[in-house]
């Protein structure tokens, strides 16, 4: 199986008891782009477009099981307050409802959990993906789709490796785990 290379322009909505919502989109001038047969993106979502060539529009649901799973309650944890301390002080600004914390699990995978409420001990964490629960409805177009070059199977295997190679100095070349919170261009940033 070849790996290649494709990329997507689209408008994603939710889907939640019948009701579609729009939540993202990925413009012709900043395509959502990977190569095929890596597991970077959803296996449903890949298997959607694999197939089809430049130009090929697309409109189908992914369901909520084969997307980011179903919303699990047991998900939302109290974790202790001091352990959103920076210099012994509860960091206040950062740690409000609503904000987006990454987090490390015992071990050592880097996650992202939503805060729901701080309370005087602890603080209450929404660890669901915040597309749990959700079938996704992708509308779009392929805007690229060829063969991958060596070059840009080396490429992902640097972003795996922890660094993107993109030389920036906003995310110190390593932004592959996109978390440096800027956008330096290198289209790994977020």
């Amino acid at each position: 199986m070849e790996n290649k290379y494709i990329t997507v322009a689209y408008k994603l909505y939710t889907v939640e008891n019948g009701e579609k919502d729009f939540t993202e989109e990925a413009t012709k001038e900043h395509p959502f782009q990977f190569i095929s047969g890596l597991g970077l993106t959803l296996d449903a979502f890949e298997e959607q477009v694999k197939n089809l060539q430049k130009g090929d529009k697309f409109d189908f649901i992914i369901k909520a099981e084969d997307a980011y799973g179903e919303y699990d309650d047991e998900h939302v944890l109290d974790l202790p307050k001091h352990i959103f301390e920076v210099e012994g002080k509860f960091d206040s600004e950062r740690i409000v409802a609503g904000a987006i914390v990454p987090l490390m699990t015992a071990e050592g995978q880097r996650i992202n959990g939503s805060v729901v409420e701080v309370k005087s001990d602890v603080v209450v964490m929404d660890m669901n993906h915040p597309l749990a629960g959700c079938d996704l409805n992708f509308v779009g177009e392929v805007t690229e789709s060829r063969p991958a070059t060596s070059e840009e199977l080396a490429e992902v295997a640097r972003m795996m490796s922890g660094g993107c190679g993109c030389g920036c100095d906003s995310c110190g070349g390593g932004c592959g785990d996109h978390d440096c919170n800027d956008d330096c261009g290198c289209g790994h940033c977020h």
